[in-house]
């Protein structure tokens, strides 16, 4: 394994939570806490790098992020060509500052989901669930378009995944236990990862979204950031079983994680 793929399964050990069963703890590794049964695999990772120019069709016409836009079809997004300031509010404080490339190495590729005054309203995975961050509209950023858009209940234990309004995808998954659930919310795509293990506790992909755990368990020493992933315990897809993701079958995440571009918006509710 070289040292790049060591790295990305370091991280996704420290950043992911809901892949092992919801009563058990996992074990230690390097200083934080696998979220899986005892004994499972941690498979190196790497982003499934797609250019957003080419992925899905739509994207490849370019737009600006002004007024003009509004009228075009889909969801804009904003990928991130330089390091960003990420504000609290238009013209507020500094929060974060968003660079061009994720901790996986992916494009940062952001949902635009409201303006004011040259200002635009992102979803990040650097705030808490349920809060807007702000950039500059003049930021340096390339604009796209994307038709697509993610939907899960956590109630039918669900995901559909639609293009245009039009079901693509529908399928089931295991969500969050009783003590540790799945957040609700609007949350965005991050990254597209491959792993190189498909016996693992992801299975052979995962789906990373901006959202949060928020409900860890005491003394946790993992991450908090939730993700749809495949699973090596597909007996518990249709349950509530995990720490916070949603599990879903081998086939299904691989079809999730060839079509959704990243900047996708995923709603979670109960």
């Amino acid at each position: 394994m070289t040292w790049r793929r060591s790295a990305l399964a370091f991280l996704a050990v420290a950043l992911f939570v809901g892949c092992g069963d919801s009563s058990e703890r996992g074990t230690d590794v390097a200083g934080g806490r696998v979220l899986s049964a005892p004994g499972a695999r941690t498979p190196p990772l790497r982003a499934a790098h797609v250019h957003p120019h080419r992925h899905p069709p739509e994207q490849r016409s370019r737009s600006t992020p002004d007024r003009r836009s509004r009228s075009s079809p889909g969801r804009l997004t904003v990928q991130l060509t330089r390091r960003t300031p990420l504000l609290d509010a238009p013209g507020g404080r500094v929060v974060a500052r968003l660079a061009p490339r994720t901790e996986f190495r992916s494009a940062t590729i952001v949902p635009v989901v409201r303006r004011k005054d040259g200002w635009l309203g992102v979803i990040s995975k650097e705030l808490p669930n349920g809060r807007v961050g702000w950039i500059s509209a003049s930021a340096a950023l390339l604009a796209y378009r994307t038709r697509w858009s993610v939907g899960v209940s956590l109630g039918r234990r669900e995901v559909v995944v639609r293009r245009s309004g039009r079901v693509m995808q529908r399928f089931r998954v295991a969500v969050g236990g009783p003590s540790t659930p799945t957040p609700v919310g609007r949350f965005a795509v991050t990254d597209k990862l491959l792993t190189e293990d498909p016996a693992s506790v992801y299975g052979c992909c995962i789906l990373a979204l901006s959202a949060h755990q928020p409900h860890t368990p005491q003394g946790w020493g993992g991450g908090n950031r939730v993700a749809i992933h495949a699973t090596n315990l597909p007996e518990t897809i249709g349950t509530a079983a995990s720490l916070g993701c949603l599990r879903a079958p081998a086939e299904e995440a691989r079809r999730l994680v060839r079509m959704v571009p990243l900047g996708t918006i995923v709603t979670i509710r109960a």
